[in-house]
């Protein structure tokens, strides 16, 4: 076996389906079919399970799968550093998260950093949830994930960095806004803005809803919780988010924010592969984030542990 079969083989289980592996990479699907059965024939087993609809990975596929992706991120990201050294670059530091984390985690950070890191480039990677940042960081090529952190990942380390309270987020002349507690009554009024439905914040809140018997309305969704603010602050619905500074004071004056603090509150901090391998600079970036978040959230920042 080679390492393309690996690297297309990863692909495959990733995206469940040979056609789309074939445009990723600008090539035949007979061609990423090729790879995959190479592995087969060296392995003796049968490694994906052919649907309808695409490919899932059987067991064997899915222990090969798992084991080739480890590898195959640390052979690139050995290859990366190589590349920087032989250039006689400053190198770079590679991160994945949401779209809105720069702007309420690390902009103060990110403004320090360079100050003190000119010739070090920052690489920002737009990802949809904190599943879809794993996926990147096991697949190779990044450095570090800002995430919401949930349960333990296979092959990732998550480290927590800021405790988020949770708050009902409604609009300033909303009946709602007048009461400083929401119990059973009040729940039946909330109209939810629904978060992402595969992001962990979406999760944990199901979980506590079914939990606790609260089955609130919901005629809207959104991708991010800036979106969800910004409608509750419309006056189109009711948001159930972590507390950020950034929603207080006179930049939403038509804003009112209700603690939760029945709600277990989120943690969202790093991940990544191995601290222990972590490039310096990057090391850097990560406590240059933590040192402005415990500046930044009363609550949070520093080294601390959910």
């Amino acid at each position: 076996m080679t390492l393309d079969d690996l690297r297309v083989f990863v692909a495959v289980c990733r995206s469940g389906s040979l056609s789309a592996v074939a445009r990723e990479l600008s090539c035949t699907q007979s061609a990423v079919s090729q790879h995959v059965k190479r592995l087969e024939r060296e392995t003796g087993l049968a490694l994906l399970e052919r649907l309808p609809r695409g490919v899932v990975p059987t067991p064997a596929g899915q222990l090969l799968s798992g084991a080739a992706a480890g590898g195959l991120g640390d052979i690139d990201l050995a290859l990366r550093r190589l590349r920087e050294l032989a250039q006689g670059e400053g190198g770079s530091i590679r991160i994945t998260t949401g779209a809105t984390t720069v702007r309420h985690f690390m902009s103060e950070a990110v403004v320090g950093f360079r100050r003190q890191f000119p010739q070090v480039r920052l690489e920002f990677r737009t990802a949809t949830s904190s599943r879809a940042c794993f996926d990147a960081l096991l697949a190779g090529g990044l450095d570090l994930a800002w995430i919401t952190l949930g349960d333990p990942v296979r092959g990732i380390e998550q480290r927590p960095v800021v405790e988020l309270p949770w708050v009902l987020a409604v609009a300033a002349d909303d009946p709602l806004a007048a009461t400083s507690r929401i119990g059973p009554a009040e729940w039946a009024d909330v109209r939810l803005i629904a978060l992402p439905e595969n992001a962990t914040s979406r999760s944990r809140l199901d979980s506590w809803f079914a939990a606790s018997g609260i089955e609130p309305t919901s005629d809207t969704s959104v991708a991010d919780w800036d979106t969800a603010i910004l409608l509750a602050e419309l006056g189109l619905g009711h948001a159930v988010v972590p507390d950020l500074p950034a929603w207080h004071g006179p930049a939403h004056p038509g804003l009112r924010l209700i603690p939760l603090p029945e709600l277990p509150p989120l943690w969202t901090g790093w991940a990544v592969r191995r601290w222990a391998t972590l490039p310096p600079t990057a090391r850097s970036f990560a406590a240059t984030v933590e040192e402005s978040c415990g500046r930044t959230f009363p609550a949070g920042g520093g080294p601390a542990r959910p």
